[in-house]
């Protein structure tokens, strides 16, 4: 199927004006670009329950940030599973405000509490500073258990693109060093690796808002050393993908990282683990969080909450 008459017009509008891509700026001005377009096709936000900034200490004494909404039906003493998102935007770009409304959209939608980290991004803080922040998040809010009243067992790791590959990562981790238990995994196109030769890095390479020189400009910083064949970076390079918990996996079929999800979604199945791939036709990378512009994006956001629930029970 060719791009959606919505997306056609979306892209049109952008290489029509000559808006700078991400590559041809600096950091600060690609985040607030980046902002800019949320805040303008992102859907209007639902009320929640409660909102809270919540500060987690690192070791050296700096503070990483996050936010936690409990969904408009629960109590405020009900134990709730627990959502923990990681944004989008190259480990480059994105904030939690920039995904306010999709992570009030998935605790109404899930009955879940969802705790949104505002990671360490590049290229200031570039790889592996991400991937530590994510996995102390996720250990914290494991031992915080009562505070946030949550269920420590009804855990699940979810993100689009940089976001996604934070999960995946930090699940594989917590495999690995026998960490808490996580239920799930909502994946939104996660970047599953860096360097790759398959046919949709080409077909979608440009025009396709995930241009080819915007993945490199994303990739050169996060990467500056170029460890590309790192499993942290790239899980697709980890020696075993067994033991991961089930998982929903969105594609968007008009991306350049479409390819690379599917091959990612064979070797997970072929190593023995659950997943549910969804492709969503016609859409763009980036489309998930933009659902004032995309009906698609409001269905996917739908489908993703209905997904949680159904995994760790309301």
């Amino acid at each position: 199927m060719p791009l959606s008459a919505q997306a056609r017009s979306l892209l049109d509008m952008v290489y029509r004006v000559g808006a700078p891509r991400f590559h041809e700026l600096s950091p600060t001005q690609a985040r607030h670009s980046f902002q800019k377009l949320q805040f303008a096709f992102r859907p209007d936000a639902p009320a929640v329950a409660s909102v809270t900034e919540v500060p987690i200490g690192r070791p050296d004494g700096s503070v990483l940030l996050a936010r936690y909404y409990r969904p408009l039906q629960a109590h405020p003493r009900q134990s709730l599973p627990l959502l923990i998102y990681f944004h989008g935007g190259g480990w480059c770009v994105g904030d939690i405000e920039s995904y306010d409304v999709l992570c009030r959209q998935l605790a109404n939608g899930s009955g879940c509490a969802v705790l949104s980290v505002d990671y360490r991004l590049a290229p200031e803080h570039p790889f592996p500073a991400a991937v530590i922040d994510a996995r102390l998040a996720v250990e914290w809010a494991v031992e915080q258990a009562d505070l946030l009243v949550i269920d420590p067992t009804r855990v699940a790791l979810g993100g689009d693109s940089a976001g996604g590959n934070l999960s995946i990562v930090t699940a594989l981790a917590l495999r690995d060093a026998g960490g808490p238990l996580l239920q799930y995994l909502m994946l939104v196109y996660p970047s599953t690796e860096i360097v790759s030769n398959r046919p949709s890095r080409d077909a979608y390479a440009d025009g396709f808002f995930l241009d080819r020189e915007t993945l490199d400009w994303f990739f050169t910083r996060y990467l500056p050393e170029g460890n590309t064949e790192d499993w942290r970076a790239s899980p697709m390079r980890a020696d075993s993908l067994a033991g991961l918990p089930p998982m929903l996996l969105m594609t968007a079929e008009c991306d350049p990282l479409s390819d690379d999800c599917v091959a990612f979604v064979e070797r997970v199945k072929a190593e023995g683990g659950e997943v549910d791939h969804r492709p969503v036709a016609g859409m763009v990378h980036g489309f998930f969080t933009l659902g004032k512009f995309f009906p698609e994006a409001s269905q996917a956001v739908a489908d993703a909450a209905a997904a949680l629930a159904e995994r760790l029970g309301r």
